[in-house]
């Protein structure tokens, strides 16, 4: 034998090693990690007992640490069981989460950094960052711990996930957005999707900062606002509707009376005269829903002076239009659509899908005297969001719905870091709508709609 294939044979040997090692080891902390998991599971079911929890519920974080860790110490000394310092005090905080919290999830929902959290069974956990999705180390003890969050989740909203009912929307304390469905429509175990929303509500000029939209384009948006004008919000999914329509409901004065109608409430207004209001779903025996379209219309006797409808999906959508046609102006509403021509074209198939054989026509001509407005959001390549363009309507042509479009952001390329490039533009179109802006004092310089040269 050679000495070069001595060599090779003895690299080869090294790695396989190298390989069975590896796997040891992984094996090895997959079992101190199982029996991490069974102690914590025993500990947090002796503790329900010993501790009270409607007082630690309301205690300062100091206290709910001591009293936490007391209770582990008695328990680990009744148990002969001796810790180390960092994994007892991982222990009295996983704990804690458990107790009070949504177990493994709870440090995902303290970071600031993570949009979106999506679970896909016990031992897959995803985070979205800065518009990228990347799995995190984070997971279950089994399908049935995550479900039992699940469960914790909706009953904090009075709602139920079990066989008979196996899909639920929900909503955390802070706001933020919860889906789940567990099996037997969920083939692998549990699913778990939670839409966060930050703590601190983003403003107009952090869509600046972002570069989602220009400083000129929020002027343009403060004056339609203001100015009462109707405006529908169209984006796919993770585009950013609701946090736009955040934003815009902001330039609404203080002093009007704001409806919101939502599937579950998301929306974080500033204003004080707010109502909110929030659909429910049937019960086992398929009693006691309330739709969207039953809130409108029910929202049209509270004497409203701004509706804002979380997202347009069926039959509210004929009772919106109705409202907006009939002196309810200034309201604001999202769809889902990929293009503003889109967003029409679902309107009046959702409108259509009332079963009133309403013509088409007539369809048509309710959405372009209802609608002033119409913004497409986009979700980029590299992840950032963006108004991609935002149209006038200004009436029919025939059969036709026209508009005219005010803004757009033009494409350019990717940079070297894989980044977006691009401007936004200004078609050089003064828009119709600049009439009833004046008419109510408030007048924009020329120069917003100047075409860029």
């Amino acid at each position: 034998m050679s000495l070069i294939t001595r060599i090779r044979d003895r690299g080869q040997g090294d790695q396989g090693q190298v390989v069975v090692l590896s796997r040891e080891k992984e094996q090895r902390d997959l079992k101190k990690e199982s029996a991490f998991n069974a102690l914590k599971a025993k500990i947090h079911f002796r503790l329900l007992n010993l501790l009270d929890l409607a007082r630690l519920a309301e205690a300062p974080d100091n206290v709910l640490q001591e009293d936490l860790r007391r209770g582990v110490d008695f328990i680990l000394a009744e148990e002969n069981l001796v810790l180390p310092y960092p994994e007892k005090d991982r222990l009295c905080k996983d704990i804690r989460d458990e107790l009070l919290g949504y177990g493994p999830l709870e440090p995902l929902l303290r970071d600031n950094s993570v949009g979106d959290i999506l679970v896909n069974g016990y031992n897959k956990v995803y985070v979205e960052r800065q518009g990228k999705l990347e799995l995190t180390s984070v997971c279950f003890n089994d399908n049935s711990h995550l479900l039992k969050i699940i469960e914790k989740i909706a009953a904090g909203v009075g709602r139920r996930v079990d066989e008979s009912t196996p899909m639920v929307d929900a909503r955390l304390p802070d706001g933020s957005r919860v889906n789940a469905i567990i099996p037997p429509l969920a083939l692998d175990g549990p699913a778990l999707s939670i839409r966060k929303f930050s703590k601190d509500p983003i403003k107009v000029r952090d869509l600046i900062a972002f570069e989602s939209i220009t400083p000129e384009i929020a002027q343009v948006l403060e004056a339609a606002v203001k100015a009462r004008l109707n405006i529908l919000i169209s984006g796919g999914t993770g585009t950013g509707k609701t946090t736009f329509l955040n934003v815009l409901s902001s330039f609404i004065p203080n002093d009007e009376r704001i409806i919101t109608i939502e599937d579950s409430a998301e929306l974080q207004l500033q204003q004080e005269h707010v109502v909110r209001l929030e659909t429910r779903p049937p019960n086992l025996e398929g009693l006691g829903e309330v739709t969207q379209r039953d809130l409108v219309r029910n929202a049209l006797r509270m004497r409203p002076e701004r509706i804002i409808l979380g997202e347009v999906r069926g039959g509210e959508s004929l009772d919106m239009l109705q409202a907006m046609n009939t002196g309810h102006d200034g309201s604001l509403a999202t769809i889902h659509a990929n293009s503003t021509r889109d967003a029409l074209t679902r309107l009046e198939t959702m409108v259509s899908m009332v079963g009133l054989n309403i013509p088409d026509k007539a369809i048509r001509h309710q959405i372009s005297s209802a609608i002033h407005i119409v913004l497409q959001l986009a979700r980029l390549s590299d992840g950032s969001r963006k108004m991609m363009s935002l149209h006038e309507i200004v009436g029919m042509e025939g059969d036709t719905i026209t508009m005219q479009e005010i803004f757009s952001f033009e494409l350019l390329g990717i940079t070297e870091d894989r980044k977006v490039k691009g401007e936004f533009v200004a078609s050089g179109i003064r828009p119709r709508f600049m009439k009833r802006l004046e008419a109510m004092g408030l007048k924009l310089p020329t120069h917003l709609f100047r075409q860029n040269t």
